[in-house]
This record gives structure tokens, sequence and C-alpha cells, in this order.
């Protein structure tokens, strides 16, 4: 009995954070572009808890609000090893500070089971809210930088099979869209 008091006492002083169901390609909804956030409220710092949630579970290391059906320029990114190191960019704006470009192995929720190479710059500076509204410059390299070029892609109504070949876009559209069948059966 005292078990259940304590379990419904810390449902009533913490929210109970939701993961959110990922869109995957080829759903249409993924193609929207994403409107800036006009307020960082506590509305949108409970979406960044559950988006963060939601990463973590699926596991992944960044999720744009697209993904999640949300069509606000959001995302949370997580590179760390230990899960300890969260990101949050709201109406990032992103620049190009190396033309050098680098190939990575991407993979994303939203196309669960792929990976292919993709070519991108490798040094960017990022312009973005924090989950307080405050601004903030960085000028990350490596997986964050490419991790970040990736989710902004998603705000802009794009996907990493986007920049493959067609031949290699249509089979995994077409190996999802089987997977998709079975599981509304």
């Amino acid at each position: 009995m005292l078990a259940a008091v304590i379990i419904i006492l810390l449902e009533v002083c913490h929210k109970t954070m939701a993961i959110l169901e990922i869109l995957e390609f080829p759903d249409p909804r993924l193609r929207t572009v994403a409107k800036a956030v006009s307020v960082v409220d506590d509305r949108v710092r409970e979406l960044l808890d559950d988006m963060f949630e939601t990463m973590y579970a699926a596991p992944g290391i960044g999720l744009a609000a697209p993904q999640v059906n949300v069509h606000q320029r959001i995302v949370v990114i997580d590179v760390s090893e230990d899960k300890t190191e969260p990101l949050v960019f709201i109406n990032p704006k992103v620049s190009v500070l190396d033309d050098q470009l680098h190939e990575y192995d991407e993979g994303c929720l939203s196309v669960p089971g792929f990976y292919e190479t993709v070519v991108r710059p490798e040094h960017i500076s990022v312009t973005a809210l924090d989950r307080q509204g405050k601004s903030f410059t960085m000028q990350p390299t490596g997986l964050l930088a490419v991790c970040i070029q990736h989710e902004l892609d998603h705000l802009n109504g794009k996907l990493f099979v986007d920049l493959i070949s067609p031949l290699k876009r249509s089979r995994i559209r077409k190996k999802l869209e089987k997977k998709h069948k079975e599981e509304a059966q």
C-alpha cells in the first residue's frame, strides 16, 4: 500500500516523459518544411524532454521534431558514448566553415535498418537557441557536425536518402513499404 502511494505521488510530482512515434520513410509528412519556434516555453521544453526520451529509447544520436510529426525547427542530439551530453538546437542556422568534404556512413531513425555513405562538409558553424531560449554558436567538426547537418535536413523536409543514388533510394523505399504493409496486417 505504501509503495502504491509513493508511486502515485511521484507521478503527480514529476511529469512522465513520453516515447513519441517516429515517422518512417516514405511517409510524406517527413517532407514538410518546419516552421520557426516563436517562443521557447514550457510546452517546447516538454517536447524536448519527450524527444530526448524517444531518441535514447530508439536508440539514436539525433532527432528532429518533424520526425515525430511536430513541424517546428527543433533538434536534439547526443553523440556521447554514455548519453550524458544532450544538445538542443532551436531555430538552428548553419554555415560551412571549410570546403573540405568527408564521407560518413549515415543511418536515420526514420529510415530504420539502412546505412549509406553520404558526403558532407566536415567543419560548420551553427547558431541556435538552447532550451532556455538563449542564443549560442558552436563550430563542431566530425560526427557532431555531420549529425547536426543530418538533423537540419529534416527541418527542411529532406532525408539522407535524398543524398544517395536514385537506385539505392528506390530499393530502400520498396523494402520499407513492404515492411509497413506487413506490420499493418
